[in-house]
């Protein structure tokens, strides 16, 4: 029988500070250095979850938002919504977050398919999601039909 785990036990929140050489020539955050980010959050989720090495397989539903500023906090919140065999998706959520009232305003949604490996770098099976909250159901079927698509567009070679 395959391990399972919550949701909770694989979140990750990571806080970055735009500084100016993370900026494009318009003066925002470059996109190029938030899907870095991201892909590092996206790897940290997965790790904790499978508690293995991961590779990034594909990205989905890259959105921005809005813009990030020099100066401003953006905070990333991944999770895992989805475990396939090997496989398993990762939301993450970005913020900006304003210093004089603490809230955080989106700026960007992104959704990962990361696959564990094994010491030889071969997929591995993950552990089962443990899925509880009425939020993490939703997430979880609406997860299905991405999948559903990601497989539609490699069959019809996209």
């Amino acid at each position: 029988m395959r391990e399972e785990r919550r949701v909770s036990e694989s979140q990750v929140e990571i806080v970055h500070m735009v500084r100016p050489n993370h900026l494009n020539a318009a003066g925002r955050l470059f996109g190029g250095m938030l899907m870095e980010w991201l892909d590092e959050a996206a790897g940290m989720v997965a790790m904790r979850h499978t508690r293995s090495n991961v590779i990034t397989a594909s990205v989905d539903n890259l959105r921005f938002i809005h813009g990030a500023y020099n100066g401003e906090i953006v905070v990333i919140i991944g999770k895992v919504t989805y475990v396939g065999t090997t496989s398993l998706e990762v939301r993450l959520d970005t913020y900006v977050e304003h210093i004089d009232d603490g809230m955080r305003y989106p700026i960007n949604r992104a959704y990962f398919t990361m696959v564990a490996l094994d010491e030889n770098d071969k997929p591995k099976p993950v552990p089962r999601l443990i899925v509880e909250s009425e939020s993490e159901k939703a997430e979880w079927e609406a997860a299905k039909k991405r999948r559903e698509m990601r497989l539609r567009r490699k069959e019809e070679g996209y």
